[in-house]
């Protein structure tokens, strides 16, 4: 893989990562700017050991275990004993971070794919009333219909969406 490419998939990994990351150690390191240090020093061991990443395995999964690492040497370096919270609980709550961002990201995945499958005036429904945060009326304006209809198939449009996000992550579970 070229350097140019490792770098973006690095990257497009870490952004995935780092809201479970950064939890874990907002959690983990009572100060606010000590926690934000130790997510920078964790950040860059990621870029830095990214060869070392097995790709087979959730990348979140292996960020928090290098998290845990970094916030147990933040309390040696400080000459602290006293950790938040022990070891083992920061094992355990890495793992459970790690469990809850695999899940969101399979949801996630299950909206884009759900999404493709809308007709394209649903879609087109769903951005101008979400992502262009347009009012029912306006959205109705657009595509020639009423507030009511607009209201009406926005809310079988969600219906859809939630039924469709359920039956794919059943699915994965078989």
């Amino acid at each position: 893989m070229r350097e140019e490419d490792k770098r973006e998939h690095f990257t497009e990994c870490w952004l995935k990562a780092e809201p479970a990351v950064s939890a874990y150690v907002f959690a983990s390191v009572s100060l606010f700017h000590d926690a934000e240090d130790v997510i920078q020093r964790i950040a860059q061991e990621l870029a830095r050991r990214f060869d070392e990443y097995d790709s087979e395995r959730p990348f979140v999964a292996w960020a928090l275990w290098v998290a845990k690492s970094r916030v147990i040497d933040h309390y040696r370096a400080r000459g602290s004993n006293q950790v938040v919270l022990p070891n083992d609980l920061l094992g355990k709550l890495a793992e459970t971070m790690a469990q809850q961002a695999d899940g969101r990201n399979q949801r996630r995945e299950a909206l884009e794919a759900c999404l493709e499958a809308l007709t394209p005036k649903s879609r087109q429904v769903l951005d101008l009333r979400y992502v262009e945060e347009l009012s029912a009326e306006e959205a109705a304006q657009r595509v020639g219909s009423t507030s009511g209809s607009v209201r009406v198939l926005l809310t079988r449009i969600r219906t859809s969406l939630a039924g469709c996000i359920e039956r794919r992550l059943g699915m994965e579970h078989l």
